[in-house]
Formats: C-alpha cells, sequence, structure tokens
C-alpha cells in the first residue's frame, strides 16, 4: 500500500537537520531495507534537488528553522520514497561509471555491478577498433553509451522490446554526446535477421520468479528483471542464439546473477563457445561471462 504523504512538520522553530533526521528514520523504519545512514543519504539528495542546493549549502542550511524553507516538493519527493519508490527515480538520474544518466521507470536503475559488463566489452574491443558491437536490452542506455564514448570507432546498435525504454536511452545518447548509437526496437535478435557482430553484449532479466529480493524492487519493470523459475530463461535464449549473429572470433559479454556462474558458463560451452571466461564485479563477485565464438573449445579462468 502507498504510504500517505509526509505530514506537515509540527514545531516551526525545529531545525531543517532536525527535520531532515526524523524523516530520514520515517523512512529506514519502512519496508525501504535502508540502514539508517542510507535513508539519511536519500532524504539529503530530495531535499538538495527539491531546493536546488549543494551539498555544502544543505549544510549549512540544516541549522536554520525549519518554517524559513518551503518544503512542497521536498515533501512530495520524501512520500515517493516512503511509497517504495527508488531514490533514482524520484530523483529521474542515477550516475553509472564516468556518466549521469537520465531514468523513469520504464527501465531498470543502472546498478555498479554493471560497469564489469562494460569493462568486459572494452577489454574486447581496441581503441581505434573499428568494429560492430550490438547491445541487447538496453534499457537506460548506460552500456552502449559508455563504449561509444569508449570507443568512438566503433559502430553500436542497441536494441530493446520496450519503446519507452528506448526513449529514454536515445536521450541518454544524445546529451551526453553518443549520437551516433543506432537504437533498434527488437525482442533480443528478432529484428536482427542477418546481421553480425564483432561483439554482443547483453544484461538480461536473471532473476528468479521465486527470489525473495523482488519485494525491494516492485517499483522496476518486473519484465527487465524476472526470467523463468531459476531466472536463466533470457541467458539461455541469448546464449544459445549468439552464434547467428557473431562473426567468427567474434565475442559475447553477458551479465548474470553472482549465483549463475557456473550454469552460464555451461551454456556458452554448450553453444560452442570458447575461450569461456568469468569476469567479477567491484564487490567480487562473478557477474560477467564471456565466451569467443570459433576459438579453441576450452574453459578459462
Amino acid at each position: 500500500m502507498p504510504a500517505a504523504p509526509a505530514a506537515p512538520w509540527p514545531v516551526a522553530a525545529a531545525s531543517l537537520g532536525a527535520r531532515l533526521r526524523a524523516d530520514a528514520a520515517r523512512l529506514a523504519g519502512g519496508d525501504s531495507a535502508l540502514d539508517g545512514g542510507e535513508a539519511l543519504r536519500w532524504v539529503f539528495a530530495v531535499l538538495e534537488h527539491a531546493l536546488g542546493l549543494s551539498a555544502t549549502a544543505r549544510v549549512l542550511a540544516e541549522g536554520e528553522p525549519v518554517a524559513r524553507f518551503s518544503l512542497d516538493g521536498y515533501e512530495r519527493s520524501l512520500a515517493r520514497l516512503l511509497a517504495g519508490e527508488p531514490l533514482a527515480y524520484v530523483l529521474g538520474e542515477q550516475p553509472f561509471r564516468h556518466h549521469v544518466y537520465r531514468v523513469s521507470a520504464a527501465v531498470l536503475v543502472p546498478r555498479p555491478d554493471t560497469e564489469a559488463l562494460v569493462e568486459a566489452a572494452l577489454a574486447h574491443l581496441a581503441p581505434g577498433e573499428s568494429v560492430d558491437v550490438l547491445d541487447l536490452g538496453t534499457g537506460s542506455g548506460c552500456v552502449a553509451v559508455e563504449i561509444a564514448l569508449a570507443r568512438p570507432r566503433a559502430r553500436v546498435t542497441a536494441v530493446d522490446a520496450c519503446a519507452d525504454a528506448l526513449a529514454v536511452a536515445r536521450g541518454n545518447a544524445a546529451r551526453l554526446g553518443a549520437p551516433g548509437v543506432a537504437f533498434l526496437q527488437s525482442d533480443w535478435y528478432q529484428a536482427l535477421a542477418g546481421w553480425r557482430f564483432h561483439l554482443v553484449v547483453a544484461n538480461p532479466p536473471y532473476v528468479a520468479e521465486a527470489d525473495p529480493h523482488l519485494s525491494q524492487l516492485a517499483a522496476e519493470p518486473r519484465a527487465a528483471l524476472v526470467a523463468g523459475p531459476d531466472g536463466l530463461a533470457d541467458l539461455q535464449s541469448i546464449v544459445a542464439r549468439a552464434p547467428d549473429h557473431l562473426n567468427p572470433g567474434g565475442w559475447l559479454c553477458v551479465e548474470h546473477g553472482c549465483d549463475q556462474g557456473e550454469a552460464v558458463r555451461a551454456l556458452f560451452a554448450l553453444a560452442g563457445f570458447g575461450t569461456i571466461t568469468t569476469l567479477r564485479d567491484g564487490g567480487g563477485r562473478a557477474r560477467v561471462c564471456a565466451g569467443r565464438w570459433g576459438g579453441p573449445a576450452r574453459l578459462a579462468g
């Protein structure tokens, strides 16, 4: 059930800082699964966004009486947080790698885990190399745009089945200076018959239908998260069909759940990939599987 809007603060003389800390305690005590420190960071962020304050200006303002500030916008944002929306949706943006991406409820919030997918892709793209790259299920466009910005001679095509997601991705590419990324509406490879690439990357749904953590992700598009009973349905389809869209010697890199590494490596081997490697994210968890089509049939790493 959505939370009621934040009630007006009862003590006009109370400081802004006291108000913020009380609101953070409410947020941490709800269903958000945030600890107190993270909840306070979220509250600071929505206040700064609503009032147009820098972090320094917000710190200086905390000692002032709360009655000096018009908090209507802040209270609307706080109500959205209390109702379970992610901070990124409330702010409309999320940092990822070296840039800030616009987001909406049509796309998943970009996460640090996915930076490992970008690094894996760049490892197989030499600077100055003019090759074709495909990003499947582009969402916000963060993977495609980061690749295009880091390898400007690569020809990047990004696809998504959702038109609203593609609109977000196109906007990010234009705003961040990657207008050469080509966007196409497609359910995985559906609209790509006859197309072949040097590199295919994908961050597909990989959460199992009964995963208990899904309750914490209720505001994000379920179709971009869940893939069958074991979370492997979309990964299986992407890996099995990739050889039809890779040049000899081309690479496939996919993100997966931290407990799915062995299963995904087996999918790569079954599809005939060689030089199969697992890469870890910033937290040391197995996160990305990469394989070479037409390479030696062996497992590595």
